[in-house]
């Protein structure tokens, strides 16, 4: 008798021991105490000071996929600035204004000071006279053809009154 209590007691309590331990097991493809690998923007170092040049660096990450870049900007106002510094260090005078007068505010700024940028050799009168003949070479987004169209404009509103 003993052993069919036994026997009885082992089938009955001994499947929901089983049970209980199947529902507390965890996945092993579940994994909790690790982070996600993390992408680093590469550091760009430009160590020259006499290079205009600028850095830019940038990353993302997702739980897939990391990317990660960096490129350098070239600063041409910079450059400008450089070229004009050595042809005036060189006693090219008229060289450094004319590579100035490449940027439009130069253009206008000087023009309106009533010293025109040179053109083709010529400085001064001559080079205005040129400049007036040769508007399409002057630097886009300039305010110069503008401001000449508005003269001729209100000139013959002023002839016709």
């Amino acid at each position: 008798m003993k052993f069919i209590k036994y026997l009885l007691c082992l089938v009955l309590i001994y499947p929901t021991i089983l049970m209980a331990a199947d529902t507390n097991t965890v996945s092993g493809t579940v994994v909790t105490d690790k982070s996600v690998p993390t992408a680093s923007a590469p550091s760009i170092v430009i160590n020259n000071n006499d290079v205009c040049k600028s850095a830019a660096s940038a990353s993302i990450q997702t739980q897939i996929l990391g990317f990660a870049s960096g490129i350098t900007i070239t600063d041409k106002n910079c450059e400008r600035l450089k070229l004009a510094r050595s042809l005036y260090g060189m006693g090219m005078k008229v060289a450094a204004v004319s590579t100035l007068c490449q940027d439009v505010r130069v253009f206008d700024s000087m023009w309106m000071a009533g010293t025109p940028c040179p053109f083709m050799g010529k400085i001064g009168d001559e080079a205005k006279v040129a400049w007036k003949k040769n508007l399409d070479m002057i630097p886009k987004g300039s305010l110069i053809p503008m401001i000449k169209s508005n003269i001729k404009d209100y000139s013959k509103k002023k002839e016709k009154k």
